[in-house]
Order: structure tokens, then C-alpha cells, then sequence
């Protein structure tokens, strides 16, 4: 299936990193992402709805104080901190930050400020 295409709509992201092998392994394991190899050599991923696409830069800095900052969903909050940290990912908010909102922050291997975020129960 095809992504969707919108006007306005986020589709692709670049992530900066350290080790891009470590990083695309990180995010595979936490979060399901596809990764490939695209025609240029790069490394590159498809979210778990391959909806949003993109790649890991070097020579970027991090976003390692919160300005913009980019969530991704989750089923469930709790279980994907415990894969953050398995994955060697660091939990920089912990759940309750935003309450009554269902989040926490993470510090990926690259050093980026990610959060997480949980649909409400009956949502």
C-alpha cells in the first residue's frame, strides 16, 4: 500500500546521529521500523505505518533540548520505556510528566529528545 498523499501532511524526517547502524537498530527494536538500504546506499526507514519515511544524517546536531519535538504513538507507554531502555535509549520524563496526557521522553542513541505517546483508554 501507498502512503498517503496530502497537502500538509509530515512525511519524511531526518534523525541525526552518531552511528546510524546503531541507530537504525534502536528504532527497529522499539518501535517495529522498517529499514532498507535505498538506491544511494543510505540507510533509511518506513514508520510502522508506512506512512512516514526517512534517514539518519551525521554531522547534525542532536535535538537535545526541547523546542520542537516530535512524539510517536505507541500502544503502550510503560512497555515501550522498558524497550527504550533494553535498547539502550534513556528515559528523560518519565510517565506523568504530562498528565492527565499518557507520555514520557526518551534520549535516543544519537542524543535526540523523542516522546512517546499513549491513546487514552476509550479514546
Amino acid at each position: 500500500m501507498s502512503p498517503t498523499v496530502a497537502n500538509g501532511k509530515v512525511c519524511y524526517l531526518e534523525i541525526p546521529a552518531v552511528d546510524i547502524e546503531r541507530s537504525a537498530d534502536f528504532y527497529r527494536d522499539v518501535f517495529g521500523w522498517g529499514i532498507r538500504r535505498r538506491g544511494d546506499g543510505a540507510l533509511a526507514f518506513d514508520d510502522a505505518t508506512g506512512e512516514v519515511s526517512g534517514s539518519w544524517v551525521i554531522g547534525r546536531p542532536p535535538m537535545s533540548e526541547v523546542g520542537l519535538l516530535v512524539y510517536v504513538m505507541v500502544e503502550s507507554v510503560a512497555d515501550t520505556v522498558d524497550k527504550v531502555t533494553a535498547a539502550g535509549g534513556e528515559i528523560i520524563q518519565p510517565i506523568g510528566g504530562d498528565a492527565p496526557e499518557i507520555t514520557a521522553r526518551f534520549r535516543d542513541p544519537g542524543g535526540n529528545v523523542i516522546g512517546l505517546y499513549q491513546e487514552p483508554d476509550g479514546a
